[in-house]
């Protein structure tokens, strides 16, 4: 595919906005991006433009969020399950046609995002906490390979265990940070993140971290709340878009 100098700078824009997303709620960047950019890029190439971003974006966040070791050790089952199946996903993705991606994600994305706005998801007991770790690393590491956003499961599992956003953005940062480095062997490996795309996906990680600055210095002014509805409403109108993308 052909970049040119103003798709480039759209793409950017694109990135700037996504890791502001990031930067405020923790999540978002890859969902974000990827539904913008299929609103003038097909799926496909969306997807693979993501993934250099997804892993410095995500390794700085969990770097600068604190507790780094105490992050690592409550969020390690959810991580050993999620590595493999990430890893086999995105060799599905080259053999899966842009439509049925973006169908596919756009309707598990509208599904939870507007059931969790309108229904209070039930608290998760401890006594739960290990097995709701390795189903929610499974269904990350599904939908993480096939397109790039692994949010959802993450999020169903941060929010049924009631964290607050500081606890909600460290426990992401751990968990996007050890997927990513999976995601990206798989997407080199399998072909799709190479020549140009590679280039433009190297690039796209300065206006990423530049908008992630900006989004952490606004969640220091955020309720937990409004946190929460933010994400919410973030997750749907991005479903909504690859739904629209998917059938029109």
């Amino acid at each position: 595919m052909e970049f040119t100098p103003l798709l480039i700078a759209a793409i950017g824009v694109v990135f700037l906005l996504a890791g502001t997303i990031k930067g405020t709620v923790g999540i978002g960047l890859p969902a974000a991006s990827v539904g913008m950019m299929a609103l003038f890029l097909p799926p496909k190439v969306a997807i693979t433009l993501v993934v250099v971003p997804i892993v410095i974006v995500n390794v700085w966040q969990y770097w600068t969020a604190g507790d780094r070791i105490g992050a690592l050790r409550r969020y390690w089952l959810f991580i050993a399950a999620m590595l493999p199946t990430l890893f086999v996903m995105t060799f599905v993705t080259a053999q899966v046609d842009g439509r049925t991606i973006a169908l596919v994600l756009g309707l598990v994305v509208v599904a939870f995002a507007a059931t969790n706005l309108f229904f209070s998801p039930p608290a998760l007991p401890m006594r739960f906490d290990r097995p709701a770790q390795v189903l929610g690393g499974f269904g990350a590491g599904v939908f993480g390979g096939l397109t790039s956003v692994w949010a959802p499961p993450i999020m169903i599992y941060m929010l049924a265990r009631r964290v607050e956003k500081d606890e909600f953005v460290r426990g992401c940062g751990v968990v996007f940070a050890a997927g990513s480095v999976p995601l990206f062997l798989g997407f080199v490996w399998n072909g799709l993140l190479q020549g140009s795309t590679a280039l433009v996906s190297t690039a796209m990680v300065v206006p990423a971290l530049v908008g992630f600055a900006v989004g952490a210095r606004l969640r220091q002014h955020i309720d937990s709340d409004r946190f929460r509805t933010i994400v919410l409403v973030l997750f749907l109108l991005i479903g909504v878009n690859l739904l629209r993308r998917a059938l029109f």
